[in-house]
């Protein structure tokens, strides 16, 4: 996802209902996040479906990597020998 242009990029309720195709279009070709404010508060994110996807991929990611972090904290880890040992008698059956 591309850094947000704060002179570009937050943008009023009034403004965002006046100019959605607009403001759609800005999302989708410069890949940054829309910010939609009410009453001068941010209220809502608008985003590029395919820039949500990345975000949810690498989001999943790093849940994968805490949730190691936390196994090998807890002793649950397994050296590396071990592990190619057990996949390679997977993978040879």
């Amino acid at each position: 996802m591309q850094r947000l242009k704060i002179d570009q990029d937050i943008r009023s309720m009034s403004e965002f209902r006046t100019g959605i195709a607009s403001f759609f279009k800005q999302v989708h070709s410069t890949k940054r996040p829309l910010i939609i404010t009410q009453h001068g508060k941010s209220a809502a994110v608008l985003l590029d479906a395919g820039v949500f996807e990345e975000m949810q991929e690498k989001l999943e990611l790093f849940q994968d990597v805490q949730t190691s972090i936390n196994q090998i904290e807890d002793g649950k880890g397994v050296e590396h020998s071990k592990a190619k040992e057990m996949i390679l008698n997977r993978v040879t059956g």
